[in-house]
């Protein structure tokens, strides 16, 4: 299995960046398709972008296209998450997600293995 670990979350003001990072360690990253996702208090917890296995691919949610970038460094075991032009409705706990099966999937439920979530909040 793979552990991951979400780091670079915190309080931004709207129009800002922030670049998350999620370290992977156990058996070899390059085997997993990643996920962000993001759950914000009282909602499901949605899709943000996909990875494949070696970051060829990529796929966004409409509501982040344009603005975040999903990317990964297989030697570093690093996934990344660059995101600007914040809103507050960006607000929520972020979480990277590892899919053994390499597929880009937009569904929590085809995720094998979860972090414990970073909190990204944007103020108005």
């Amino acid at each position: 299995q793979v552990q991951l670990v979400e780091s670079g979350g915190g309080l931004v003001q709207a129009g800002g960046s922030l670049n998350l990072s999620c370290a992977a360690s156990g058996r070899t990253f390059s085997a997993y398709a990643m996920g962000w996702f993001r759950q914000a208090p009282g909602e499901e917890r949605e899709s943000v972008a996909a990875i494949s296995r070696r970051g060829a691919t990529t796929s966004y949610a409409t509501s982040v296209s344009g603005r975040f970038t999903i990317s990964r460094d297989n030697a570093k075991n690093t996934l990344y998450l660059q995101m600007n032009s914040l809103k507050p409705k960006d607000t929520g706990v972020y979480y990277c997600a590892a899919n053994r099966r390499g597929t880009l999937s937009s569904r929590p439920g085809q995720y094998d293995y979860w972090g414990q979530g970073t909190q990204v909040t944007v103020s108005s």
